[in-house]
């Protein structure tokens, strides 16, 4: 399709159509739609608590109020991330925060230990990541956009990636972005998630990181989901790229 109207209304049927594929926009077939819906299993791999929350509140959210189980996994408990604060001091203070940012989302948090600032992509980190992706058996993972200007977030895309191919690439494998223009690079998005109305709840989310500035926060990916959603035709939108080797990026036209 070339025509911008029908495109957007191409992605609202796609986010919307499917029982069993329900808050991003994958295809939709006859047997999809016509079998008993089944609990998808979602993680969100950021590099510290505060990333997922900001690179996907909204679909987040959305997958949880619909009964799925989605897991906000952090590679790092934030160590570096207060001034003034010990290591120790800020994992604790920031473990509290993402505790309660995914009880806003109706997520589950987990860590996978490595520490903020000192992120490392090697053999044992892979064969970590590798191991915990297992363990959660993801029908679809989204992470962090390769092309970053953090560190621990290029780290964590590269160690998702990784992992996604030493499985098998049996999940899907979507990318998002987080302060783009200032972190995210070159973003180039496939898919939007209308993320209007839950908006209330990622703003809970990321005001839980009160450590964190929520305020400039929320003002940096307010406007970007504000964007996001012009681009699509929605109130508000949060925007992924899908690998096209996904399993299911075939099926996308």
């Amino acid at each position: 399709m070339t025509d911008s109207t029908s495109r957007r209304e191409a992605l609202k049927q796609a986010a919307f159509g499917g029982a069993a594929l329900l808050a991003l926009p994958l295809p939709v077939t006859a047997a999809a739609t016509a079998a008993t819906p089944r609990r998808l299993k979602v993680v969100v791999f950021g590099g510290h608590p505060d990333d997922p929350e900001t690179m996907a509140g909204g679909t987040i959210a959305r997958f949880a109020s619909l009964g799925h189980d989605v897991v906000c996994l952090y590679l790092t408990r934030g160590e570096a991330g207060i001034a003034g604060r010990t290591h120790d001091e800020a994992a604790r203070i920031r473990t509290e925060e993402a505790a309660a940012a995914c009880a806003a989302l109706g997520a589950r948090p987990r860590f996978a230990g490595q520490v903020d600032g000192a992120t490392e992509v090697a053999a044992a980190r892979y064969a970590e990541t590798r191991a915990i992706l297992e363990e959660e058996t993801p029908d679809l993972l989204i992470t962090h956009w390769p092309v970053d200007t953090h560190r621990d977030h290029r780290a964590a895309s590269l160690l998702a990636y990784d992992a996604w191919l030493a499985l098998g690439r049996r999940f899907d494998l979507y990318c998002g972005e987080v302060l783009t223009g200032d972190q995210t690079q070159q973003f180039a998005p496939t898919h939007w998630v209308d993320v209007t109305s839950f908006l209330e709840k990622k703003r809970a989310a990321c005001f839980a990181h009160a450590s964190q500035d929520p305020a400039d926060m929320w003002a940096h990916h307010d406007q970007m989901q504000r964007f996001r959603g012009r681009e699509a035709g929605f109130g508000a939108a949060e925007a992924f790229s899908l690998h096209p080797r996904s399993r299911r990026a075939g099926d996308l036209c």
